[in-house]
């Protein structure tokens, strides 16, 4: 028997190990502490476009799992909706979407006016059921909560506009 305090690589060195990682209670103990995550107040500011051009006004770029995103002026996320289509119920104890009701009208946020609506404003819970949809524009400050007891909260995210974009630019994944 050895005098070290731990083993390295253990997965690699003992079958027992490997069977015992993948046992259903340690694999639904994991997803539960490592799915469970806080999101901060936000809005979405970025849209998905097929690639890269030159648009006055939009901007900063960036890719996010191969994708190419950008911020586009507010005017444009103004007149978009976002649709969450709910794969598992979202219950309030199960970290919910909270918003900040009537944030939308107030444009693109900075950090100290989104402190400020934090402050002035009670947020709303979005409890939804297992099929149900939450509909809410992009600039609505929204967040949540770690789950008080996890569970999977899975959700289709569409970002969705009426309008094609300026400048030759084009959406993502049109439809």
């Amino acid at each position: 028997m050895s005098d070290a305090a731990g083993a390295r690589n253990i997965l690699e060195e003992s079958a027992a190990v490997r069977t015992l990682a993948h046992a259903p209670g340690v694999r639904t103990l994991a997803e539960a502490v490592l799915a469970n995550w806080k999101v901060i107040w936000h809005q979405d500011l970025s849209i998905a476009v097929r690639e890269r051009g030159d648009a006055p006004g939009f901007g900063p770029w960036s890719e996010k799992a191969g994708v190419t995103h950008v911020q586009p002026p507010a005017t444009l996320l103004e007149r978009m909706l976002a649709v969450r289509v709910h794969l598992d119920a979202c219950t309030a104890d199960n970290g919910p979407v909270r918003v900040l009701s009537g944030s939308h009208r107030s444009g693109r946020l900075a950090s100290d006016a989104i402190e400020q609506w934090k402050a002035a404003t009670e947020p709303v819970t979005c409890v939804v059921p297992r099929g149900g949809l939450l509909a809410f524009r992009p600039l609505l400050l929204h967040a949540s909560s770690p789950a008080l007891h996890p569970a999977h909260r899975r959700v289709v995210h569409f970002e969705l506009a009426a309008e094609a974009l300026p400048h030759g630019l084009a959406w993502h994944g049109q439809w």
